[in-house]
């Protein structure tokens, strides 16, 4: 909050942000609600499993470090299958807690935002929130889609609906000789 001891330099910016989303500003404070703090406490969580994840992906992955054509950084075996879980379930707890925060928003009659006038509300309330929701949300299928492979090629599934849509065609035919029917 401004005039706390960590406000400044690296709370400054949300000055601003608890003036139009009142949840993080005073208001909020005052009454007691704790749902600012449990939020909190949950990104503590997120972000150390995000840095997780990147020290896995950067301490076992292969590859270029800097983006070469046709090159990219990529990690397999466990470490990999361990990566892709934290990313998954990471994202997953990202997009549900947004979601979650939006809904809270609108089933209580948009009491901590409400006050603000429409430009101020799109540009530092939504769009910055609905980041939240469009990353991860596209991170949920990114690495849902290769838990889904690797799955698939470990049971040697190419016939299930499943493998034919998150699996490369490639892939499908290396696994049998014959190719299997269209349905």
């Amino acid at each position: 909050m401004p005039g706390g001891k960590w406000h400044r330099p690296f709370f400054t910016p949300y000055a601003l942000y608890g003036t139009i989303d009142h949840m993080y500003g005073w208001p909020a404070y005052e009454s007691g609600n704790g749902f600012t703090m449990a939020q909190g406490s949950m990104n503590i969580c997120e972000s150390v499993g995000y840095l997780g994840y990147l020290y896995i992906f950067w301490a076992y992955g292969n590859g270029q470090w800097t983006y070469t054509e046709g090159q990219n950084r990529s990690i397999g075996g466990g470490w990999g299958g361990l990566a892709c879980l934290f990313g998954f379930s990471l994202s997953l707890v990202t997009f549900s807690k947004t979601v979650l925060y939006a809904l809270n928003e609108h089933f209580s009659g948009y009491h901590y935002i409400g006050h603000n006038a429409s430009g101020p509300l799109f540009f530092l309330w939504i769009l910055p929130n609905g980041f939240w929701i469009v990353l991860p949300a596209y991170m949920i299928v990114a690495f849902g889609t290769d838990i889904l492979q690797g799955l698939a090629i470990a049971g040697a599934d190419n016939r299930s609906k499943v493998a034919k849509r998150t699996m490369p065609r490639e892939a499908l035919f290396s696994q049998s000789t014959t190719p299997p029917k269209e349905e």
